[in-house]
């Protein structure tokens, strides 16, 4: 991934997932590839998709989708948090990221990401005894 993420920072981008996780059932992923080829908002929901995150039992997956040589990233949640949540919601989340994005800490806009989207996901889905992690916490695509 050409250096964008040292293995400290992949790991506390994980571990960002793990604990966010603990609190809800609801499934974050993390995504990463140089360029999205497309319109950015079409390649994550493409990669939405490839990753079974349209097949959550409450359709509550959040996609941060990062194109990182196009300069463009996307949060994609499902229609279930999508349905629970401001309209804004996901463009507030995009706005604290950008903002770590801008000054190069792309490891911390991402965690300052999930741990907003964990924080709507535990209150809209609160981690239920049995819950079923039913997706990697791993980060995917150019790592």
């Amino acid at each position: 991934m050409s250096g964008l993420f040292k293995n400290k920072d992949k790991n506390l981008i994980v571990q960002a997932i793990v604990e966010a996780e603990k609190q809800t059932s609801g499934e974050i992923r993390v995504h990463v590839e140089a360029r999205a080829g497309k319109e950015p908002m079409a390649r994550a929901a493409e990669v939405f998709a490839r990753l079974g995150m349209d097949k959550t039992q409450d359709r509550n997956g959040v996609l941060f989708y990062l194109a990182f040589k196009d300069r463009k990233f996307v949060v994609l949640g499902d229609e279930g948090i999508d349905q629970k949540t401001p309209d804004d919601f996901w463009e507030e989340i995009k706005d604290l990221m950008s903002t770590e994005f801008q000054a190069g800490r792309f490891a911390s806009g991402l965690v300052t990401g999930i741990n907003k989207a964990g924080e709507a996901l535990a209150e809209c889905f609160p981690y239920q005894k049995g819950d079923v992690n039913e997706l990697s916490d791993e980060i995917s695509g150019e790592v």
